[in-house]
C-alpha cells in the first residue's frame, strides 16, 4: 500500500515514519511530503533514504492513505485536495476535530463509526487521547458525571523548537554554554512550569483546555460528561502526565476498577504504592500504551476516583493513534 506522511520532517512526522515501520504497516511505497522549503530533503524509512516531495506531487503519487501532521492551516488547505483525489486522510492537527461531519477517532473507543465515505478522519489532541483511553472502560461501567483534569505536558508537544529551548537553557546553566537557542515560549522552561498551552480564549481557558472539554464528549459519544481542565507545560520529555479526578453516576468498587483497567485495550496498570510503582514519563517514553496508577477513592465526596495517567505524547498521543486508525481502515477494507 502506498502511504504518504505529510509533515514528514517534523517531530511528529518523523515519529509517524518510525511507528509505521515498527508496527509493520503494509507499506509498499512511502511518500514523504512537506512544505516547499523542505522539498528535496531526505528522510529515513526502514533503513532507506527517501526524498521529500511537494504537496502536489504527494497527491499525484496517489497514496491510499495520507497521514498529516503539518499544522491546522496546512490541513485546512490540503486535506480536502487529497480527499478529492480519493486519498483517505488521517489528520493530526486540530483543524477538523470538532467538525460535525468528520469522525474524531481513538481506535480503542469509537473506530466502529468509520465508513468508506470518511475521507478526512481527525486524530484527537494528545492529552485528550490518553485520558479517554483510561476513562472509557470506567464510563461504560459506572457512567461519568464530571472530570477535573490537570496536565503536566512534555515540551515535545510544542515541537523541536521547544526541545531546543529546554536543552539550550540546560546547557547554559550546567556548562555556561553561550550557544544561541530559540525561544519557543515567552518564558524560560527549564526549572520552570508554564500554566499556559496554546492561546487564551474569552472564557479565560486556553485552547488546549477547551480541546480536552469538547473532544472528550465527541469521542465518548456523550455530551453529558462535564470536563474542566488546566493544562500546564513542564520541563520534561517523554510524555504527558495527568492528574484526573472523576465523579461517576454509580458507586464503584476499587478492585473492580483495577480489573477493568487491567483488561482495557491499550492500558497498562502501574499501581503499587507499597513499592513506589506508578507511571512516569521516563517509563512511558517510546511506548504505545497509556499507563495508569495512583488509583484511590476521593474521600471528600461520593462515587469519585483519583487517578494518574501517563503516555508518550508523540506516540499514542499522535503518531501511534494515527497509524492505528490506518490499521483499522485497512483491516476492515475501508480504504
Amino acid at each position: 500500500m502506498k502511504v504518504a506522511v505529510v509533515g514528514a520532517t517534523g517531530l511528529v512526522g518523523t515519529k509517524m515514519l518510525q511507528v509505521l515501520a515498527e508496527r509493520n504497516f503494509p507499506v509498499t511505497e512511502i511518500i514523504p511530503v512537506a512544505s516547499e522549503r523542505s522539498v528535496g530533503k531526505e528522510v529515513e524509512f526502514r533503513g532507506k533514504k527517501y526524498k521529500v516531495v511537494s504537496m502536489a506531487d504527494g497527491i499525484a503519487a496517489k497514496p491510499a492513505v495520507a497521514i498529516f501532521s503539518a499544522g491546522g492551516s496546512t490541513s485546512l488547505e490540503w486535506a480536502p485536495k487529497f480527499a478529492e483525489a480519493g486519498i483517505t486522510v488521517v489528520d493530526n492537527s486540530s483543524a477538523w476535530r470538532m467538525d460535525p461531519s468528520k469522525p474524531l477517532i481513538v481506535p480503542e473507543i469509537n473506530a466502529d463509526i468509520l465508513t468508506p465515505a470518511d475521507k478526512i478522519i481527525a486524530n484527537p489532541n494528545c492529552s485528550t487521547i490518553q485520558m479517554v483511553v483510561a476513562l472509557n472502560p470506567l464510563h461504560k461501567k459506572y457512567g461519568i458525571k464530571r472530570v477535573i483534569v490537570s496536565t503536566y505536558q512534555s515540551v515535545t508537544g510544542t515541537g523541536k523548537k521547544a526541545v531546543d529551548q529546554l536543552m539550550g537553557e540546560r546547557a547554559k546553566a550546567e556548562r555556561g554554554s553561550d550557544a544561541e537557542y530559540p525561544m519557543a515560549y515567552k518564558y524560560p522552561i527549564d526549572l520552570n512550569v508554564i500554566p499556559q498551552i496554546d492561546v487564551f480564549l474569552d472564557n479565560g481557558y486556553t485552547k488546549e483546555e477547551m480541546k480536552m472539554v469538547n473532544e472528550t464528549k465527541k469521542i465518548m459519544r456523550d455530551d453529558s460528561i462535564r470536563v474542566t481542565a488546566t493544562t500546564v507545560r513542564i520541563p520534561v520529555m517523554g510524555g504527558h502526565s495527568e492528574s484526573v479526578n472523576v465523579e461517576f453516576e454509580k458507586e464503584f468498587d476499587l478492585a473492580e476498577v483495577r480489573n477493568l483497567l487491567q483488561s482495557a485495550p491499550g492500558v497498562v496498570l502501574v499501581d503499587e504504592p507499597a513499592s513506589q510503582q506508578y507511571p512516569m514519563p521516563m517509563d512511558a517514553h517510546e511506548k504505545d500504551e497509556v499507563f495508569v496508577g495512583r488509583l484511590r477513592r476521593d474521600e471528600t465526596q461520593p462515587n469519585t476516583l483519583n487517578m494518574w495517567i501517563v503516555s508518550d505524547n508523540l506516540r499514542k498521543g499522535a503518531a501511534t493513534n494515527a497509524v492505528q486508525i490506518a490499521e483499522y481502515l485497512q483491516a476492515n477494507n475501508l480504504l
